[in-house]
C-alpha cells in the first residue's frame, strides 16, 4: 500500500469501528443506536445526526448524551406518533430503553427542560475550550498555506477532518439548544441563552459551512477548503446562472439559501414546481458542463471571470440537438427563431429548463421525444411568464397544493406506462398485447401527439389504462384500446425475412440463377437465358411476400400509426400484388410462345425498366454522394413520393449513410466475400449434384421401396432428391457466414498488424526497446504545445533524452508501485523495475536496474579476458547498449559519491585519477595505462564502500568507510595504475603527505541527501547483482500488462490535452446484490471436498499470495489462522481475495485509478497551464509523493472525473443490516470520490393505507464514516417497470457528470497504466472517424478470469477474439459496430437526450446494452473501436455459469429478432452494411441454428434413404450404370465442418498478439483440453435458447453467480439444466445414427460409415457428456454414488405447492413445460413433434415378421401393438393410492398381464418370423413414437387435463426422464470406477498448481466427511 493510502487508512480508522470481522466478515452501522434510524423516519436526517453526536460524547458527559437522545425521541414521535412505519416501534422502544438507563443514573431521574438547556450551554462552552475551537481554523489555514511546500499534506488532512468533526458536533448541540428553547414558553426561555452565547453559536455554525453535503462543487455554501470552487471556469459558470435584469421577480415568500444568490434555476423551480433536490443536482450538472466547455475554449481571466459565448452556445446546441431535429421532422417551429441570435440568458434558461425536465422525468427519460414535447410546451409557457413583472406558477404544473412538475406532468405519464407494464404478466404476455416504452415514445413522432394538448388532456386514448380482466385477456377503461405504435413485435421466425428481405431475396435469386446455369452445363443458350429470366417472377413474388408480411406484422398498430405509414404499407401491397401477377403471367406466356413473341419482348422491357429504376434509386438513396443530392431535391413531389415508397420514413433511421470512401471499403470487402461464397456454391455444392439429380429423376422403374410410399414412387423420386439437396441448400444459406468469418478474421489480422498490435510480446522485447519508451510516452501521453526541433546536436540530443526520461520516470514508477500494491511484484522486482528520477546528478540517462543488472560483470569479463585495444574493447561493450550505460553510470556514480563524501585532499585524489583516466581515453591507451585485469579487485572494494555508505551513520560505520576507501586507494595505486606520475608529481605529493598524516580520508561527510543515498544504493545494486534478471517480473499478469502498455505507446492515438482542457467524464457501474467484498466466512467456508476459497486462491495465485504476505510484513510460513485474528490483517486479506474475484471492490479500485492518474498528470502540469511542456521538467517533477493530497490536483481530477455506482437496493440492504451495505460503505470510506446512488423506499400513509414513496438518492462517505445524503429526488412510483439493470441505470444517470460516460459492469477492472491514456481516448470524440463524430467509443477488453480453469480459458479466448479482432473489423471498414456491453465510452449528452444508455422494455430489451448501439446508429451516431487502451473483464468460469450466460445472450438475440430496432436497421442500412449488421448480430445465432439444423436434415435424409430402401436400390442402379457421380451424391461424407472455420479468428488473434509458435502451442493445448467439446456444446446451448425464445418466448436474466467454481455439480442439477437443451437432442442424433447404421447402405462399409457420421457422433457425445467431463470431481466413484442417490430422490419426490424444481422432478417438469402457453406455440410444437413418428413408420417395414409386405396394414398393426403396450403401462402404473381397497386384485391383474405379454412375445417368435432382433428394433421404433406422443400431449396440456389423461402423461414423462438419465449416468459411473480418469479430468480442468494442491488436500483432509467413505 502506498504512503498516501496508508495515511488515508489511518485517517478513517476511527470511522471503521463498525467493521464486522470474525464470523460476520462485514460491518455494522455505527455504534450505539445511531445507525438504526428506520427509513420511514429518513425524511428527518437530523435524528441520525443527533444520535451520532450522543454516541460520540457519551464518555465525556452521559447526561448530555441522554438529553440528545430524549430530543431525538421527541422528533421521532412527532414524525410518526402511532409508530405505523416499518421499524419505527422497535426504534422508539430501543431508544426509550437507552434513555431510561441514562436517566436512572441521574439523581432523582426527573426531566427538566430548562435545566437541560443550561446543561447543554455549559457543555457547549467546555467542549469549545477543550478542543481549542477558536484556534482550529487559524492553525489549519496556516498549514494550508505551507503544506504544499513543506510536504506536510498528510497532517493537513488529519487536522481538517478533526476540525470538521468538532464543528459537526457543535452544530448539533447548537441546533438542539435552539429547538429545546422553542419547546418551552417564551417567558421561561428569556434569559436562558445570552446574546453572547447566541453569537458564538452562530459563528460556529458559519464555520461548519463545508459540512453541508455537496457532490463535486460546493454551491449552497461557499467552501474555503475545496479548490474546485476557486477555478476560474467554475466561478464563471456559477456567475452565468445568476439572476439577470429583466427576469420576473421571485415572491418574497420563496426561500433561497442565504449563503448564495438566487439564480435561473431558483426561478424555474418556483415557476414549474421542480423538486429542490433535483434542482440542486441539475444546478451542479449545468455548472459542471459549462465550466468544462469553457476550459476547452480557454480559461477566463480577471477577478470576475465570464463564460465565453461559444462555450454556452456549444452546450446549448449539444443538449437541445434532439429537440431541434424533432421540430424539423414534424415539422414544427422551435420556441426560438434562430439559436445563433438567441440571447445568452435565454440559452441558459432553456438549457436549464430542459435539464430540469430530464432530471425529474424518471422512467419517462426512456421516451426522449416525449421529453421534447414537454419541453416545447413548457418553454412556450415560460415565454409567457417572462413577460410578467413577478414570477407566477405555471398553469400546467399547478394544483390545489401548489406547483409540482412531478405530480402534474410526469406522474400521469408514469401511471399509464406502469399500468401497461403491469399487464405484461411479468414478461409472459405477448409483446403485441401491451405498449412498451418505444410505443409510448413513437406516439410523439407525429402531429397527432398534439391532441394531448397542454396541460395534459387526461381523457385522451393515450392515457387509457388497461385493466386485467382474466388470464391472458385485457379490457380497457372506457373501452378504448390503445394499440401499439408503428411496429408490433409478433413472435415469429418470419421477422428474419421481414427485417432482412433483401439478403434472402438476393440469396434465393443467386441460388436459382446458379442452379439454372449448372443444369444448363454452364453453356449459354436460348433456353438458359429464358430460364434465367424467371428471376423476374421470383423477385416479384418474394417482394409480394415481403409486402404481405408488412401488412401482417402491423396488425395491432393500425389505429395509432400515422395514416401516411399505413397508406404506404397498403400501397406497396397492392403494387407488388399487381407486379407479381403481371410478371408471372407474362413469363408463363413467354415460356409457351418463345423468345420471339411479343409477350416475351413486353416481359423483357418491363423487367429491364423496373430493374433499371430500382437500381437507379438504390444508388440514389444508398450511395452517400447521391443521397445528399436527393436531400436537395426533396421539394420535388416525385422525388418525395419515390423515397416514401422506397423506404420507411420515421424520426429514427434518417440519413443512415456513410461517406463515399467508407462505402467503397466495405463494399469491396463484401464483394470479395460474395465472390468466394458463390464460387464455392457453384463448383462444390450445386454443380456436383446436377448429374445425380437428373439420374434419380429419370429412374422411374426398378426402384424398390421397402415401405408404403405416398410421394416419391410416382413423382420422380421427389423425397430422394429433397434428401440430397436439403443439406446443400442449408449449407448454402449459412456458408456466407463462414466466408464472412474467415475474411473478417484475415482483415482484422491485417488491421491489427497495421496498428502495431503484438509488436511487443515478451519482457525481453520490453527491455530491448525501453530506451524508446520515454520519447513515445512524451509524444502520446504528455500534453504539450511545442515539439522539439527535429535537428539537434549531440549535446542537445542527450539533454532531450534526459528530459524525456525525467518526465517519463514518475509515471513509470507509479505504474510499478501500483503493480506492487496489487501484489503482482515482489519488493526486489519493484526495486529492479523502478526508474531513477534523472534529476541531473549523473550526466547521462539512468535506466531501471533490471536493464543494467549483471552488465558490469559481463563488461569486466570482456575487459579482463580479451587482449583488445581500447577501441575494440569499447566497440564490443557498446554492442549491448545497456552494458554501455552500466559502465558509464558506474564511472560517473563513483566520481559523484567520492566527491560528495571526501574532503579537499580526497577530492584532489579523485579528480587526479579521473583526469588521468580521461587523458588516457583521449590517447586511446586505456589498456596500457591501467591494469584492467585488476578490475575485479576495484569492484570488490567499491562494493565494500557502498555497502557501508548505504546504511545509517555511526562511528563504526564511519571507520569502516574510511578503511574501505583506503583499501580502494591502495588497490588503485599499487595494482591498477601503470601511468607515469611524474608530470603531476606535485599533486601526488600532496595526496601522499595527506595520507601519511592521516588526513586524506579522515573527515568523511556522511551522505545525508536522499538522492545521493538512492544513488549509492543503486550503485551497490549495479555492482552486486550478478544474475541476469531475465524473468523479471515472474508474475504473468504483470508481464502481460507491462507488455501491452509499452506496446500501446507506439500505436496511433490522439494527442493528449492538458487535464484542464480534456473532456470530462463519468464512470457508471450498476450493482444489484452481487459480492462487494468477500467476508472471512466466505474465505474460510469449505466445499464438500474440503476446499476453501482462500485455499483455492492460494493455489491459483501462489506468487501473489507470497507477495501479499510480504507486503503486510509476514513470512511465507506465517500461520494462516493468525491472519484472521488480527483486524488489520484480516481486512487486508479480504481485499486481497476480493481483488482476485469478480467483486465490486475490484471494480471500484480499478475505476478509481482514473482519478489517481488524472491527479498525477495535473500535479505534473500544475506550474504552467499555458505551456504544458515546460511545466513537466526535471526540476518540478523531482517529488510526486504528495500528488494525491494536492488540493489543486484533486480539484482538477474531480472536475474531470466522477464515479457513480448505482446500488439499486442499497437502502434496503442498509435497513436489513446486510453485509453488502456495510461493504459498500467501506468502499466509500476508502475512496472519497466514490458516489453511490440507490432507490430508497419510504413507507407512508396515503388515504389511510400504507404506501411506499420511492426516492432516488446519492450519498457519499462523511467525516464520521457514514453515508451522507447529497441529493434526494422523489420518483413518481416504483422505477422498476422494465428490465432491472437499465432501470437501475436510468434512475441514477442524473447523478453522472461530464461530456462522456463509461459504462462499467461490476465484474470489470482497470489498471493505472491504462488510466493514463483516458485523455487520449476521450479526444477520439473530436477526431475524424467518418461522416459523423463518434457517439460511442469501443474499448478493448482483457478477460482476467482466463487462468482459473480450462473452461475459463476457452471463454477468455473466445471473448478476446470477438472483442478485439471481431469488433476491429465491425468498426472499420464495416461501420456496424454496436454496443456489445461494457466498457464502451458514450457521448453522454448525445445519449441522455436520446433515451439513455440502454433500453428497458420488459423481455424485448433483455439484452439491454446492445440497444444503446442500435439507438445510437439509428439516431445518426457513429460507433468506433480503439485498442490502445484496455479494461479488465471477468467471465463465467464454470460450465453451468457459462451455459446460463450464453442462454441469456442467445435468448436476448431471439428477442432482438422481433424488435423494431433490428427491423429498421435491416431495412434502412444499405445492402452491404445490412449484411454486416445481420451476420454480426442475429444472423450469427440464426446461422448457428442452421448448422445444427443441417446435421438433423442430413441425418433425417440418410434415415429416409435407409428406411425407405431407396438408398440401396439407387446405389445398385448406379453400380450397374457405372454412375460414379450418383454414387458420390448418395455417399456424401458430411465432413464440411463449419466449426473448424469458426476457430480461424481465434488462431489469427493468437498469431497476431503472441507470435506464431506460441499461437500453435496455445491452440494445441486447447485441443488437448477438449475445447472442441466445449464449443460444440455451446453450439447446442445457443441453438436451443435462440430457437425457443423466438417460438415461445421465455428469455430472461439468469444469475450466474460469477464466483469461483471449485465444487462438484450434482448429476441431477446438470440433468435439470441440460435435459431439454442438449440431452434430448443428443439422444435423437444417436437414434438417427443407429437407424442409419442398422438399415443404411454404405458402399465403403464400416470405414465409410465412420467417415460419414464421425462429426455427428462427436456432436451427440459432446452434448450428452460435456457437463460431466467439465464437472469438478465428475468421475470420482464416491461422488457417482452420492449423485445416483440424489438423482433417484429427486425423481421420486412428489411436487406440490412451494416445492421447487431442484427438489422434485415433478415441480421441475412443470417449470420446464411452462413456456408453451399460446395456441400458436402448441401448434408449432405439434408440428415439430411429428418427426418422431417416421421411426416407427420405417422400422416396422424392416422387421423380419413383415417380410416384403408394404401395405398400410403393417403400420396399422404396429399401432395396435403400441396401444397394447400403452394399456400394459396403464396397468402397471396404476396409482396405489387409488387401489387401496383392491390391492390383491390389482396385483393379480398386473401379474397376469405380465405373463400374457411375455407369453405372447414368445409365441410370436416361435410361430411367426418375429425374431429377437425384431423385438429390439420395435423398441427402436416405439421409443421415439412414445416421445412424440408425449411432446404433443404436453403441448396440449389443457386438453389432456380435461380428458383425464394428464397423470398418465406425467408418469410417462417420468419414465422417459428416468431412462434417459440412466443412459447418460451409466457411462459416467463406469468411468468413475477407474481412478486415472478422475486424475486426468482434474489436470484437464485446472492449472497444475491447483490440481496438485487439490489432490494433496483430498489426501490430508482429516475433517472431510468424504475421506471416511
Amino acid at each position: 500500500m502506498s504512503r498516501v493510502e496508508a495515511n488515508w487508512e489511518r485517517l478513517v480508522r476511527a470511522a471503521l469501528r463498525w467493521e464486522r470481522l470474525g464470523s460476520e466478515g462485514g460491518g455494522r452501522y455505527g455504534s450505539g443506536i445511531a445507525g438504526s434510524v428506520p427509513s420511514s423516519l429518513g425524511n428527518n436526517l437530523h435524528i441520525d445526526e443527533i444520535l451520532r453526536a450522543a454516541d460520540e460524547i457519551q464518555k465525556e458527559d452521559p447526561n448530555i448524551s441522554r438529553i440528545l437522545c430524549e430530543h431525538a425521541y421527541s422528533l421521532a414521535q412527532n414524525l410518526d406518533p402511532n409508530s405505523e412505519g416499518r421499524g419505527v416501534l422497535q426504534f422508539k422502544t430501543g431508544l426509550m430503553s437507552v434513555i431510561k438507563q441514562k436517566l436512572a443514573k441521574r439523581d432523582g431521574g426527573v426531566i427538566d427542560r430548562s435545566g437541560d438547556i443550561v446543561r447543554l450551554q455549559e457543555f457547549y462552552k467546555q467542549y469549545r475550550e477543550r478542543n481549542r475551537v477558536d484556534k482550529l481554523r487559524e492553525e489549519e489555514m496556516k498549514m494550508r498555506e505551507s503544506a504544499p511546500f513543506s510536504g506536510n499534506l498528510g497532517e493537513l488532512e488529519r487536522r481538517t477532518i478533526r476540525r470538521k468533526r468538532i464543528f459537526a458536533t457543535l452544530k448539533v448541540l447548537g441546533t438542539v439548544v435552539e429547538e429545546l428553547t422553542n419547546e418551552i414558553s417564551p417567558n421561561d426561555a428569556k434569559g436562558l441563552i445570552t446574546e453572547e452565547m447566541k453569537r458564538v453559536m452562530e459563528s460556529d455554525a458559519a464555520m461548519s459551512e463545508d459540512l453541508v453535503a455537496y457532490n463535486l462543487i460546493p454551491l449552497d455554501v461557499p467552501s474555503t477548503t475545496n479548490a474546485i470552487a476557486f477555478l476560474p471556469e467554475v466561478r464563471a459558470a456559477i456567475s452565468s446562472l445568476n439572476y439577470y435584469p429583466g427576469l420576473p421577480r421571485l415572491p418574497s415568500e420563496f426561500h433561497v439559501q442565504s449563503t448564495r444568490k438566487a439564480d435561473l434555476l431558483d426561478f424555474l423551480q418556483f415557476v414549474f414546481g421542480f423538486q429542490e433536490g433535483s434542482v440542486s443536482n441539475q444546478r451542479e450538472h449545468i455548472i459542471h458542463l459549462l465550466a468544462n466547455e469553457q476550459s476547452r475554449v480557454g480559461s477566463p481571466v480577471g477577478d470576475d471571470p465570464k463564460l465565453d459565448e461559444g462555450a454556452i452556445h456549444n452546450v446549448f446546441m449539444k443538449a437541445l440537438d434532439n429537440y431541434i431535429k424533432w421540430c424539423s421532422y414534424l415539422p414544427l417551429h422551435p420556441v426560438w427563431n434562430n439559436p445563433s441570435s438567441l440571447e445568452r440568458e435565454k440559452k441558459l434558461l432553456f438549457l436549464s429548463l430542459y435539464f430540469l425536465i430530464w432530471g425529474e422525468a424518471a422512467n419517462i427519460r426512456f421516451m426522449p421525444e416525449c421529453l421534447c414535447y414537454i419541453f416545447h410546451h413548457m418553454a412556450r409557457e415560460l415565454e409567457e411568464i417572462l413577460r410578467q413583472q413577478t414570477a407566477q406558477p405555471a398553469k400546467s404544473c399547478s394544483s390545489v397544493t401548489g406547483a409540482s412538475f412531478l405530480d402534474q406532468v410526469i406522474s400521469p405519464l408514469y401511471e399509464v406506462v406502469a399500468a401497461e407494464a403491469r399487464n405484461n404478466n411479468n414478461g409472459n404476455a405477448a409483446h403485441s398485447e401491451w405498449r412498451n416504452y418505444d410505443d409510448f415514445n413513437e406516439f410523439f413522432w407525429s402531429h397527432g401527439c398534439f391532441r394531448l394538448s397542454w396541460p395534459w388532456r387526461l381523457d385522451s386514448d393515450f392515457f387509457s389504462k388497461p385493466i386485467p380482466k382474466s388470464k391472458g385477456k385485457l379490457y380497457f377503461s372506457r373501452n378504448k384500446h390503445q394499440g401499439k405504435t408503428s411496429f408490433v413485435e409478433h413472435r415469429t421466425f418470419l421477422h428474419l425475412f421481414h427485417s432482412f428481405h433483401r439478403l434472402w431475396i438476393f440469396l434465393f435469386m443467386m441460388f436459382q440463377g446458379l442452379t439454372i446455369i449448372a443444369f444448363n452445363d454452364g453453356k449459354p443458350s436460348e433456353k438458359m437465358w429464358l430460364e434465367i429470366l424467371s428471376l423476374g417472377p421470383t423477385y416479384a413474388v418474394m417482394m409480394f411476400v415481403q409486402s404481405l408480411l408488412d401488412l401482417m406484422m402491423m396488425y395491432g398498430a393500425y389505429k395509432t400509426t400515422r395514416r401516411v405509414a399505413v397508406l404506404r404499407i397498403f400501397s406497396r401491397f397492392i403494387w407488388f400484388s399487381l407486379l407479381s401477377a403481371v410478371v408471372s403471367y407474362l413469363y408463363i406466356k413467354s415460356l409457351q410462345r418463345g423468345m420471339g413473341s411479343f409477350t416475351f419482348k413486353l416481359y423483357a422491357i418491363i423487367i429491364v425498366i423496373y430493374a433499371s429504376v430500382r437500381l437507379f434509386f438504390s444508388l440514389l438513396l444508398r450511395i452517400p454522394l447521391c443521397h445528399r443530392l436527393t436531400g436537395q431535391c426533396d421539394q420535388w413531389a416525385l422525388v418525395r413520393f419515390v423515397k416514401w415508397i422506397y423506404e420507411e420514413h420515421h424520426f429514427l433511421g434518417r440519413g443512415m449513410y456513410e461517406r463515399t470512401s467508407d462505402y467503397i471499403k466495405y463494399a469491396l470487402f463484401w464483394l470479395v466475400v460474395l465472390g468466394g461464397k458463390f464460387a464455392f456454391a457453384y463448383f462444390l455444392q450445386i454443380k456436383p449434384l446436377v448429374l445425380p439429380t437428373r439420374t434419380i429423376v429419370k429412374l422411374t422403374s426398378g426402384i424398390e421401396y421397402s415401405w408404403h410410399d405416398f410421394v416419391s414412387k410416382d413423382n420422380h423420386n421427389a423425397l430422394t432428391v429433397v434428401s440430397i439437396w436439403a443439406p446443400v441448400v442449408l449449407i448454402y444459406l449459412l456458408d456466407l457466414h463462414v466466408f464472412y468469418t474467415i475474411f473478417s478474421a484475415v482483415w482484422g489480422f491485417l488491421l491489427g498488424a497495421r496498428d502495431r498490435l503484438g509488436e511487443i510480446r515478451s519482457m525481453e522485447a520490453v527491455f530491448h526497446l525501453f530506451q524508446t519508451f520515454p520519447e513515445a510516452f512524451i509524444n502520446n501521453l504528455v500534453s504539450h504545445s511545442k515539439r522539439h526541433p527535429s535537428i539537434r546536436t549531440a549535446g542537445q540530443n542527450l539533454e532531450k533524452n534526459r528530459s524525456d526520461a525525467a518526465k517519463f520516470a514518475p509515471f513509470w514508477n507509479e505504474i510499478i508501485k501500483k503493480l506492487r500494491e496489487e501484489d503482482y511484484l515482489t519488493n526486489f522486482e519493484m526495486s529492479l523495475l523502478m526508474m531513477p528520477k534523472n534529476s541531473g546528478l549523473v550526466p547521462l540517462v539512468q535506466w531501471p536496474l533490471v536493464l543494467l543488472a549483471s552488465k558490469i560483470f559481463v563488461a569486466k569479463d570482456v575487459a579482463v579476458d580479451n587482449k583488445l585495444s581500447q577501441d575494440e574493447l569499447w566497440e564490443k561493450i557498446s554492442r549491448d547498449e545497456y552494458m554501455q550505460y552500466a559502465v558509464q553510470e558506474c564511472y560517473h556514480s563513483v566520481y559523484l559519491i567520492l566527491m560528495s563524501i571526501l574532503n579537499s585532499e580526497g577530492k584532489m585524489w579523485v579528480e587526479r585519477i579521473y583526469a588521468d583516466i580521461s587523458e588516457s581515453i583521449s590517447k586511446k591507451n586505456i589498456e596500457k595505462d591501467f591494469q584492467l585485469s585488476k578490475l575485479s579487485v576495484v569492484i570488490s572494494r567499491t562494493i565494500a564502500l557502498t555497502g557501508i555508505l548505504k546504511e545509517a551513520e555511526s562511528a563504526d560505520q564511519s571507520n569502516g568507510a574510511t578503511k574501505a576507501i583506503l583499501d580502494l586507494y591502495d588497490v588503485v595505486h599499487h595494482d591498477v595504475y601503470n601511468l607515469d606520475m611524474r608530470p603531476n608529481m606535485e599533486v601526488w605529493n600532496k595526496i601522499s603527505r595527506a595520507k601519511v598524516e592521516g588526513r586524506l580520508f579522515s573527515e568523511l561527510k556522511w551522505p545525508k541527501d536522499p538522492e545521493l543515498k538512492l544513488q549509492i544504493r543503486r550503485l551497490h545494486s549495479l555492482l552486486t547483482i550478478k544474475e541476469s534478471p531475465a524473468n523479471v517480473p515472474k508474475n504473468l499478469e504483470a508481464r502481460r500488462r507491462l507488455e501491452f502498455f509499452t506496446n500501446s505507446l507506439f500505436m496511433h492515438m490522439p494527442e493528449a490535452k492538458p487535464v484542464r482542457e480534456m473532456l470530462s467524464f463519468s464512470v457508471f457501474t450498476p450493482y444489484f446484490a452481487e459480492t462487494v467484498l468477500y467476508s472471512l466466512d466466505d474465505l474460510k467456508k469449505k466445499n464438500e471436498d474440503g476446499i476453501s476459497t482462500i485455499f483455492y486462491l492460494q493455489k491459483i495465485y501462489p506468487d501473489e499470495w507470497n507477495n501479499f504476505l510480504a507486503r503486510i510484513g509476514k513470512d511465507e510460513n506465517f500461520p494462516e489462522a493468525d491472519l484472521f485474528k488480527n483486524e488489520n490483517d484480516a481486512l487486508e486479506l479480504r481485499f486481497w481475495a476480493s481483488y482476485r474475484g469478480q467483486t465490486l471492490a475490484r471494480t471500484v479500485r480499478g475505476m478509481m485509478y482514473y482519478r489517481k492518474a488524472l491527479m498525477l498528470q495535473s500535479f505534473l502540469e500544475r506550474d504552467n497551464y499555458e505551456d504544458a511542456e515546460t511545466s513537466v521538467t526535471a526540476d518540478n517533477i523531482a517529488d510526486v509523493q504528495g500528488y494525491e493530497l494536492s488540493p489543486e490536483a484533486r480539484a482538477l481530477a474531480d472536475l474531470k472525473f466522477t464515479y457513480v455506482v448505482t446500488c439499486q437496493i442499497y437502502g434496503k440492504q442498509k435497513e436489513e443490516k446486510k453485509a453488502e451495505a456495510a461493504d459498500v460503505l467501506l468502499l466509500m470510506q476508502r475512496n472519497e470520490a466514490l458516489r453511490v446512488a440507490f432507490i430508497h423506499g419510504i413507507e407512508t400513509l396515503r388515504d389511510g393505507k400504507p404506501y411506499v414513496e420511492h426516492y432516488s438518492k446519492l450519498v457519499k462517505a462523511d467525516i464520521h464514516g457514514k453515508d451522507q445524503e447529497i441529493y434526494k429526488i422523489k420518483l413518481p412510483g416504483n422505477p422498476k417497470l422494465g428490465e432491472g439493470k437499465p432501470e437501475n441505470q436510468n434512475h441514477a444517470i442524473v447523478f453522472t457528470r461530464g461530456n462522456a460516460v463509461q459504462t462499467i459492469d461490476m465484474n470489470q477492472d482497470s489498471y493505472f497504466e491504462e488510466a493514463l491514456k483516458v485523455r487520449n481516448l476521450l479526444e477520439e470524440f473530436r477526431s475524424d472517424h467518418g461522416l459523423r463524430p463518434p457517439t460511442i467509443l469501443g474499448v478493448r477488453e482483457h478477460v482476467f478470469t482466463g487462468s482459473v480453469s480450462s473452461l475459463a480459458s476457452f471463454m477468455s479466448n473466445q471473448e478476446t477474439s470477438f472483442v478485439t479482432l471481431g469488433q476491429r473489423v465491425l468498426a472499420n471498414p464495416l461501420k456496424v459496430r454496436m454496443h456489445y456491453g461494457h466498457p464502451d465510452v458514450f457521448d453522454r449528452i448525445f445519449h441522455i437526450t436520446r433515451g439513455g444508455i440502454s433500453k428497458s422494455s420488459r423481455v424485448i430489451n433483455i439484452s439491454e446494452d446492445i440497444y444503446a448501439g442500435f439507438n445510437s446508429t439509428l439516431r445518426q451516431g457513429n460507433v468506433t473501436h480503439h485498442e490502445y487502451i484496455q479494461v479488465g473483464k471477468g467471465r463465467d468460469v464454470g460450465l453451468n455459469q457459462i451455459a446460463l450466460f450464453e442462454g441469456k445472450v442467445a435468448g436476448g438475440n431471439g428477442e432482438q429478432v422481433l424488435s423494431r430496432d433490428v427491423y429498421r436497421l435491416g431495412q434502412l442500412f444499405d445492402f452491404f452494411r445490412m449484411m454486416s449488421f445481420y451476420f454480426s448480430t442475429v444472423g450469427f445465432y440464426f446461422c448457428t441454428m442452421l448448422i445444427v439444423l443441417t446435421v438433423y436434415v442430413f441425418l433425417y435424409g440418410k434415415a429416409y434413404l435407409a428406411l425407405s430402401g431407396v438408398g440401396e436400390s439407387i446405389q445398385d442402379k448406379a453400380d450397374v450404370l457405372g454412375n460414379t457421380a450418383l454414387s458420390a451424391a448418395l455417399n456424401t461424407q458430411f465432413l464440411f465442418q463449419i466449426g473448424v472455420f469458426s476457430a480461424v479468428p481465434m488462431i489469427l488473434g493468437f498469431i497476431l498478439e503472441e507470435g506464431f509458435l506460441r499461437a500453435v502451442v496455445s491452440f494445441i493445448t486447447m485441443q488437448l483440453q477438449l475445447c472442441a467439446v466445449f464449443f460444440t456444446f455451446s453450439l447446442g446451448t445457443r441453438t436451443h435458447y435462440f430457437g425457443r425464445t423466438i417460438l415461445h418466448g421465455g428469455a430472461g436474466y439468469k444469475s450466474t453467480g460469477r464466483g469461483f467454481v471449485v465444487c462438484h455439480i450434482k448429476f441431477s442439477e446438470n440433468y435439470r439444466l441440460y435435459s431439454r437443451s442438449h440431452f434430448v437432442k443428443g439422444l435423437e442424433v444417436v437414434l438417427l445414427l443407429i437407424i442409419y447404421l442398422a438399415y443404411g447402405y454404405n458402399e465403403g462399409g464400416a470405414i465409410s460409415y465412420i467417415l460419414l457420421s464421425m462429426s455427428s457422433w462427436f456432436m451427440a457425445i459432446s452434448w450428452l457428456f460435456a457437463p460431466y467431463l467439465f464437472n469438478p470431481s465428475g468421475f470420482e466413484w464416491q461422488k457417482a454414488v452420492e449423485d445416483f442417490e440424489d438423482w433417484t430422490n429427486w425423481l421420486l419426490y412428489r411436487g406440490g405447492i412451494g416445492v421447487k424444481g431442484k427438489e422434485s422432478w415433478e415441480a421441475w417438469w412443470d417449470e420446464e413445460i411452462a413456456h408453451i402457453r399460446t395456441l400458436r406455440g402448441r401448434i408449432l410444437e405439434t408440428i415439430l413433434s411429428l418427426r418422431f413418428f417416421i421411426f416407427q413408420y420405417g422400422v416396422v417395414y424392416k422387421l423380419n415378421a413383415t417380410g416384403s409386405d408394404t401395405s398400410l396394414m403393417v403400420y396399422g398393426l404396429s399401432w395396435v401393438v403400441l396401444a397394447v403396450i400403452f394399456l400394459l403401462f396403464q396397468v402397471f402404473s396404476f396409482s396405489q393410492k387409488a387401489s387401496v381397497n383392491f390391492q390383491l386384485l390389482l396385483r393379480l391383474i398386473q401379474g397376469v398381464s405380465f405373463v400374457l405379454a411375455f407369453a405372447g412375445i414368445a409365441v410370436a417368435i416361435v410361430l411367426t418370423d418375429l425374431s429377437i432382433i425384431d423385438v429390439f428394433a420395435s423398441i427402436l421404433a416405439f421409443v421415439p413414437t412414445g416421445w412424440g406422443i408425449l411432446c404433443i400431449a404436453v403441448a396440449w396440456k389443457p386438453v389432456m387435463k380435461k380428458v383425464g389423461l394428464w397423470k398418465t402423461v406425467r408418469t410417462l414423462a417420468l419414465l422417459f426422464d428416468a431412462v434417459m438419465g440412466m443412459f447418460i449416468f451409466v457411462p459416467v459411473a463406469i468411468c468413475s470406477w477407474f481412478p486415472f480418469v478422475s486424475t486426468f479430468q482434474t489436470r484437464m480442468l485446472f492449472n497444475q498448481a491447483f490440481s496438485r494442491g487439490l489432490e494433496i488436500s483430498l489426501i490430508l483432509a482429516g475433517n472431510n466427511p468424504n475421506t471416511g467413505l
